[in-house]
């Protein structure tokens, strides 16, 4: 199966940004008067709920038993103005120079544009925000550099279900099997997978220990030149200290072969 397009999640894979958004929803709060703050540890907690205004709604339904609001409409509105003051505050953050990409996304990134390869972004969080990374850390839109964009700003479900992704697939034209997601936690692993997309783990603080069965691989980062790469789970006996377009190839043609050894295996018992 060929290599057609690298897919890439946004948040925690592109960039270290999960504890920005935390500090934003935080201010958040604090502006709308609410007693209410994330730390680390429960932050960790809520993402594993996909989506900004998924994530609240489920804080205030299971971690808040005494806080009230009217009527069901009157809870919508509250979580729609925290995610809206929150979208604010994070793109004046990242505008301020809050982020930066994680080792080896820009010089992948780079190097796949100069090829025949597709680029794609699947991603449960909004445009904006993908606007405002892009616009901080590489000087471009989001549109100038991907062929395909699947935000979360629609309907659909968000991850672990596969939705994002088989958009993005139609969008691009595409199997799964043609296609390579690198992502950063479970939930967007279970998203991949359920598309029938290989996928390459970067873990962060909050997705280290994360359950990972079905990654082609689990690393650390994709590597620099004096920054190498380490394989932390996987089977990728000639993994290069920097993760370039090259070893992305091997990669996914390692889980093919794979796959048919396994078919062979089983014919051979039949």
């Amino acid at each position: 199966m060929e290599l057609k397009a690298v897919i890439f999640d946004v948040d925690g894979t592109l960039s270290e940004s999960e504890d920005v958004h935390r500090e934003a929803f935080n201010e958040a709060f604090r502006a709308k008067g609410l007693d209410f703050h994330w730390d680390s540890d429960l932050y960790g907690e809520l993402l594993q709920v996909a989506g900004g205004k998924e994530r609240l709604a489920f804080f205030f339904q299971n971690y808040t038993p005494t806080f009230e609001v009217r009527s069901e409409q009157a809870f919508k509105d509250l979580i729609d103005d925290l995610h809206a003051r929150k979208t604010a505050i994070f793109a004046e953050k990242v505008a301020a120079g809050a982020l930066a990409l994680r080792p080896g996304i820009e010089r992948l990134i780079e190097e796949i544009r100069r090829s025949d390869i597709r680029l794609a972004v699947a991603t449960t969080t909004s445009l904006g925000n993908l606007r405002s990374l892009t616009m901080s850390t590489m000087g471009r839109a989001p549109e100038d550099i991907f062929d395909v964009l699947s935000t979360g700003d629609g309907r659909q479900r968000k991850k672990p279900a596969p939705d994002v992704y088989r958009r993005t697939l139609e969008s691009l034209g595409l199997n799964g099997e043609n296609c390579l997601a690198i992502e950063d936690s479970e939930i967007g692993l279970r998203a991949a997978l359920a598309a029938d997309i290989g996928t390459l783990i970067t873990v962060n603080k909050y997705t280290e220990g994360q359950n990972f069965a079905g990654a082609l691989a689990v690393v650390d980062h994709l590597g620099e030149e004096g920054q190498p790469a380490r394989l932390l789970e996987g089977e990728w006996a000639e993994m290069p200290p920097v993760i370039d377009l090259e070893a992305l190839r091997r990669l996914h043609g390692l889980q093919w072969a794979t796959e048919g050894e396994e078919f062979a295996e089983l014919e051979r018992n039949s």
